[in-house]
């Protein structure tokens, strides 16, 4: 099986801008992305930015594709590094994303492979379980739930399956039922890139501001499946970049 890697990585982040040039342990953070890219199984990795400072970083270390200011989402970046590149329509892309400096390599083959086994879908993902309420409840962890196929039936900020007598009163215990958070890894083929950057936007996407709902809305199937290897979070805050910084040791 073969498949790409693209990490798209925007300079202007609204709550740490700068982040993909951000310091950990004297490298980009965008560098580190692509290095653990790098590991897997992928036939090439490449950066997708708009920034040339970006490109500038990562000169001589992995391919950049330049790519327009305007995009509306990573998915629309990702298009136009497929058709820029000429790719097959049957070629399978992993979307990486450029704040994950700690994603295991494994999880990258994972998802490409997976989407590979399953013909039938358009795009794969990947989840793991909640164990606490605090998450669950939390309308910034992305919950998923999926078919005894593995697709996904629908995802969204609530906290969904509903418990309906351990939560109708306002109760919080997640004892009796299983919970899916979604990590946000996606492997595509390429034909539906082409295909999704021609629909408008979902109400429902637009609605829990879910760019994969617009796929569902079309009809898309979209397989899941338990992450194989314990993904840790992304660095969306100044925090998560210090705690990063200090478990690799290293200094800004």
């Amino acid at each position: 099986m073969s498949f790409y890697v693209v990490v798209p990585a925007r300079y202007a982040s609204t709550r740490l801008p700068g982040k993909p040039l951000a310091d950990i342990a004297g490298k980009p953070m965008v560098v580190r992305v692509a290095e653990r890219c790098q590991q897997s199984e992928a036939g090439q990795v490449y950066v997708a930015t708009d920034d040339s400072r970006i490109a500038e970083a990562l000169e001589g270390q992995v391919p950049v594709v330049m790519t327009r200011e305007d995009h509306p989402s990573g998915t629309d970046r990702l298009q136009e590094v497929a058709a820029k590149l000429e790719l097959a329509d049957d070629d399978i892309i992993v979307n990486v994303q450029g704040d994950e400096p700690l994603i295991p390599p494994s999880v990258i083959n994972q998802v490409a492979a997976n989407l590979a086994a399953n013909p039938a879908c358009q795009m794969a993902t990947l989840c793991e379980p909640i164990e606490d309420a605090d998450h669950l409840f939390n309308p910034n962890v992305v919950k998923v739930v999926f078919d005894d196929d593995g697709r996904a039936l629908y995802f969204s900020r609530a906290p969904i399956p509903w418990h309906r007598d351990a939560f109708a009163e306002g109760g919080r215990d997640i004892s009796g039922g299983q919970w899916w958070r979604h990590i946000g890894i996606y492997a595509y083929r390429v034909s539906f890139l082409h295909q999704y950057v021609q629909w408008p936007p979902a109400k429902l996407e637009q609605l829990e501001s879910l760019e994969q709902l617009r796929a569902m809305a079309n009809g898309v199937a979209i397989h899941v499946a338990p992450a194989i290897e314990v993904v840790p979070g992304g660095v969306d805050t100044q925090a998560d970049l210090e705690r990063l910084r200090a478990a690799l040791g290293g200094r800004a």
